[in-house]
């Protein structure tokens, strides 16, 4: 058990009763304390030449749980690397203004506006290099809700192509984005869906942010993104990572939390100390809705057009299987430890599949153990 699970299990009922947490909250809490427990289930493995047994417990694949939510990343990241265009991607990030954050937590449907909004600007701003020929670029946005303190901060991670290809055809690289522009129709865009899906009541809010950001709210650009391995190394640290990772938890007492983190604007080292239910309170409020898309695709990577098909990919249908391996469990603890989990530790032969086991009763493992080498005895018989 890792120190993030022993946290949520020792303060299970103190979170159900009294932080009345959502449903998906309960249920990922749920999922990430029994993730890797034998007793809900796995795959036993046993070696033909000594009768060697090892037994794989199930995952909990939930994006909150720091052993899975990597593991996800990981996935998606190669997924994402497969859509993308051989060329230059220049990753931009959406910020608003702390006096709205509020209104994205009370009601998370809104959301949504802040990927409406970056894709309305990205594709007005090269719309706007020539009219007639319509140059669209490649945009994946993925949206976090965390700042490195775990506060509540949604803002908006997007890649875009540095070019766009036209309706006849033609590619035209774009190496200045307007952030003047962007900053200030960014702005406007969002605010004007809020208060369309707010209603007047929003009105008086709209009017002091325009008072108090009046060249529109922060966009800046992160490094560009040449070389394809840079470019699937990159997005699959920064557009698909979990919350909090284990090492960045120091010390938990029981009653306190200790965790640290670099601040974003000197990069200077802060630890913090917080009361455990403080502690799971940041952490909770960043699972998303079942079924909300943390990752979008616009423009060129969202259609499915023949002409688009001449446009050179990141990532080689050559090179898709390969990668497409690495993800799979046997060749990612070779990739990432250096040793095969199937090779049998007594003997050295590869173990093979005997039971899958999955039920939702607890079963000692002693049991599986001996169900699992009466199979053996069996076939060997």
């Amino acid at each position: 058990m890792n120190i993030l699970q022993e946290i949520f299990k020792d303060n299970y009922e103190i979170i159900q009763y009294t932080l009345h947490p959502r449903d998906v909250e309960m249920e990922n809490i749920s999922k990430m304390i029994y993730c890797g427990d034998p007793s809900f289930g796995g795959s036993m493995y046993a070696c033909p030449h000594c009768g060697n047994l090892k037994f794989v417990p199930f995952r909990c694949k939930s994006r909150f749980c720091p052993t899975c939510g990597v593991k996800y990343s990981q996935e998606r990241s190669t997924q994402m690397a497969f859509k993308l265009i051989r060329c230059t991607h220049r990753h931009c990030v959406f910020t608003i203004d702390e006096e709205l954050r509020h209104f994205f937590l009370d009601d998370r449907s809104l959301l949504d506006c802040l990927f409406q909004a970056v894709r309305s600007v990205v594709l007005r701003m090269f719309h706007n290099l020539n009219k007639s020929k319509n140059f669209v670029p490649g945009i994946v946005c993925v949206l976090h809700t965390f700042g490195r303190p775990l506060e509540w901060n949604p803002h908006i991670h997007c890649l875009i192509s540095e070019g766009g290809f036209s309706d006849d055809g033609f590619w035209r690289v774009v190496k200045h984005f307007n952030y003047t522009l962007l900053r200030k129709s960014f702005q406007t865009a969002l605010l004007n869906l809020l208060e369309a899906r707010i209603g007047p009541s929003f009105k008086k809010t709209k009017a002091l942010i325009y008072h108090k950001d009046k060249n529109g709210f922060y966009v800046y650009a992160k490094p560009n993104l040449c070389d394809t391995d840079a470019v699937i190394k990159y997005i699959s640290r920064y557009l698909g990572r979990p919350v909090i990772a284990l090492k960045r938890i120091d010390s938990y007492d029981g009653t306190n939390v200790t965790f640290h983190y670099n601040r974003h604007e000197d990069n200077a080292f802060v630890k913090r100390t917080l009361p455990v239910i403080d502690f799971i309170k940041l952490l909770i409020q960043h699972i998303p809705e079942k079924n909300f898309k943390m990752t979008r695709y616009y423009g060129l990577y969202s259609r499915h057009r023949d002409k688009d098909k001449s446009l050179w990919k990141a990532v080689p249908k050559s090179r898709h299987r390969l990668m497409k391996t690495f993800n799979k469990w046997r060749e990612d603890i070779l990739l990432s430890f250096g040793y095969d989990p199937l090779k049998c530790t007594q003997c050295s032969h590869e173990m093979q599949f005997v039971e899958l086991y999955y039920n939702h009763r607890r079963v000692s493992l002693e049991e599986l153990y001996e169900r699992a080498m009466a199979k053996v005895k069996c076939r060997s018989a």
